[in-house]
């Protein structure tokens, strides 16, 4: 288990933590709900417009090459969402067994057409998939925004289905800064930690894999 920041070539966004400040009870209520206002409705509710860009593109390639994945490897993505990064790794590796899971019926009905057929409907605390099943799983800012029984199974079923890589993204702070711009910003988290909170929660799960911070 390692600390390690594979998305360091994601583009690193402008943002104004303070925007979400207004941000009303019933625009987090919304947002849970991951719904159209969640990917393509106002920035107090979501993403602001979830669109392809291309900008997965360089991190499927880093992840490829540290885990070492052969042309015909499984690879499942957690929080798969539109599917945007199943397309780029389709392309990266065509002979890929790409699966996705998503929880958003909306996204589902809205992801990309050449990946759409590969998202299954689905809760990461329970992964309809058999041990040893993946040789990578990703779960990118996804399995906290389960409460924290919940985010503990969904550690032990990415433990459990994946045979090689495997690497989770999840919101954290490491100061009394940090956490007070992570609760700014935040919308539907359920599970928010301190770095070291989180270190010592993924070895209380036996977690084996990889691991890194979205820190606004």
């Amino acid at each position: 288990m390692s600390e390690i920041n594979l998305l360091d070539l994601y583009p690193r966004a402008n943002r104004n933590v303070d925007s979400r400040a207004d941000a009303v009870p019933e625009d987090i209520a919304i947002a849970k709900k991951f719904g159209q206002e969640y990917f393509d409705g106002t920035r107090n509710q979501g993403y602001g417009g979830y669109r392809y860009d291309g900008r997965w593109k360089p991190i499927v390639k880093r992840f490829k090459d540290h885990y070492q994945l052969s042309d015909d490897a499984r690879i499942l993505d957690i929080g798969a969402a539109k599917g945007f990064m199943l397309h780029d790794f389709s392309e990266l590796m065509p002979k890929a067994d790409i699966v996705g899971v998503e929880i958003s019926d909306y996204a589902i009905a809205n992801a990309m057409p050449s990946v759409q057929s590969r998202i299954r409907q689905g809760n990461a605390k329970e992964l309809p998939f058999n041990d040893n099943s993946f040789d990578l799983v990703i779960a990118i800012n996804t399995i906290h925004n389960l409460d924290e029984k919940e985010c503990f199974q969904a550690v032990k079923e990415i433990e459990r289905v994946g045979r090689h890589g495997k690497f989770i993204t999840v919101d954290a702070y490491n100061d009394d800064d940090e956490k007070e711009r992570m609760f700014k910003w935040n919308l539907t988290a359920q599970t928010i930690m301190s770095v070291n909170g989180w270190t010592s929660f993924f070895n209380e799960a036996n977690y084996n894999g990889d691991y890194y911070w979205f820190i606004p």
